[in-house]
C-alpha cells in the first residue's frame, strides 16, 4: 500500500513537524528545512537536528522528504539569480542530508530566456554542479512534475526525460508527481483508460523506477487549464475515484502521498498538539479511498471544508 501523509509546518523546530505528524496519524511526511520564501535559512540547530531523527526513528515515518525554497530556479540564464540559486539548491540537499531525508522535492524551474530545451539543459548542468559540490551527500534530487503555469517548464514527461538523460541517468534524481499538476498539464488520470495511458507514458519516457513520491492534490480548474490551483480530495475536478486508483495502485506499494491542500484557520488539540481539520478530513478521506483506516486521533468529524 501506498504511504499516507502530508507536509507538515516546522515552526518551533524541525523536529515538531514529526509530533504534528503523528498526531495527524501520518505514515509518511514533507517538510520545509526553512522559509520557502527566504533564500537563506538561520542553521540548522545539532540539538534540534538529534531530536528529530530520534522522533523520526521512533515513530516508523517513512519516508521523510523536503521541498526547495520557491525561490529557487534552476531554469534561469541570469548569472545573479543562476549563482543565487545553486547555492540555495545546494543548502536545501544540505540540510537534506543532515536531516537523513530521502531527498528534496524541487520544481525544475522557469525560462527567463530561450526555448524549453534551453532550459532544461540549464536545469541539468544546475543539479551537475550541485553534485560535484557534495560528491559524499546522500539526499536525492526529486523533481516534481509541473502544471505548466507560465514558462515553467517540467510538464511534460519528455522534460523530466531530458533532465535525466543530461545527467547520463544518475541514480540520485528521482521524480514527484502531484495529481494536481497532472490533470492541470492535460494528462488524463480522471478515466481508467487515461490513467493507463498516462502512467505508460511515464515508465516508457521515465520509467516508474525513478517515481519517489506523489501529491495528493485535486484541482480547482479543469484538465488542461496549465493553472496549478490545489483542492480538497474529492472536492475538485478530479474526484474520489484518480486517487482510490492510485492508492490500490500495487505497482505504487511503498510509496508516499502526501496532501499539500489549504490549511484551516482554526485548530483542534490531540493531547498536546494541535491538529488541522482540514488536513484531517483529507487524510481520513485518502485512507478510506485506500481501503484501510486506522485509528486516528480525532478533534472533530463534522469539520466542513
Amino acid at each position: 500500500m501506498l504511504r499516507i501523509g502530508a507536509h507538515m509546518s516546522v515552526a518551533g523546530g524541525v523536529s515538531k513537524a514529526v509530533e504534528r505528524a503523528v498526531a495527524h496519524g501520518c505514515e509518511a511526511l514533507q517538510i520545509f528545512t526553512k522559509n520557502a520564501n527566504q533564500w537563506r535559512g538561520r542553521p540548522l540547530d545539532l540539538a534540534e537536528v538529534e531530536a528529530f531523527r530520534r522522533r523520526i526513528d521512533r515513530s516508523g515515518i517513512r519516508p521523510v522528504v523536503s521541498h526547495a525554497s520557491y525561490l529557487i530556479n534552476l531554469a534561469t540564464s541570469r548569472p545573479a539569480l543562476r549563482e543565487q540559486s545553486i547555492a540555495a539548491f545546494i543548502d536545501e540537499l544540505d540540510r537534506a542530508d543532515a536531516l537523513a531525508l530521502l531527498g528534496v522535492v524541487i520544481h525544475p524551474g522557469t525560462c527567463t530566456a530561450g526555448t524549453e530545451d534551453d532550459a532544461l539543459r540549464l536545469i541539468a548542468d544546475a543539479i551537475r554542479q550541485a553534485f560535484r559540490a557534495r560528491r559524499r551527500r546522500r539526499a536525492m534530487v526529486i523533481l516534481e512534475h509541473t502544471a505548466g503555469q507560465g514558462r515553467t517548464v517540467g510538464y511534460r514527461f519528455e522534460h523530466l526525460a531530458a533532465i535525466i538523460g543530461h545527467l547520463r541517468g544518475s541514480a540520485r534524481v528521482g521524480i514527484c508527481l502531484d495529481t494536481c499538476h497532472l490533470i492541470a498539464a492535460g494528462y488524463d488520470i480522471i478515466t481508467e483508460t487515461g490513467y493507463r495511458d498516462t502512467f505508460a507514458a511515464f515508465d516508457r519516457l521515465i520509467g516508474l523506477d525513478r517515481l519517489k513520491v506523489l501529491h495528493a492534490n485535486d484541482s480547482k480548474r479543469p484538465r488542461g487549464s496549465r493553472v496549478d490551483r490545489h483542492e480538497h480530495i474529492g472536492r475538485g475536478c478530479l474526484g474520489e475515484e484518480p486517487f482510490r486508483r492510485i492508492l490500490r495502485d500495487r505497482r505504487l506499494a511503498g510509496l508516499p502521498m502526501l496532501i499539500e491542500t489549504e490549511k484551516s484557520r482554526r485548530r483542534e488539540k490531540a493531547g498536546t498538539i494541535e491538529t488541522d481539520p482540514f488536513d484531517m478530513r483529507n487524510l481520513d478521506t485518502l485512507r478510506r479511498l485506500r481501503g484501510a483506516i486506522h485509528s486516528l486521533p480525532r478533534s472533530s468529524a463534522t469539520t466542513t471544508l
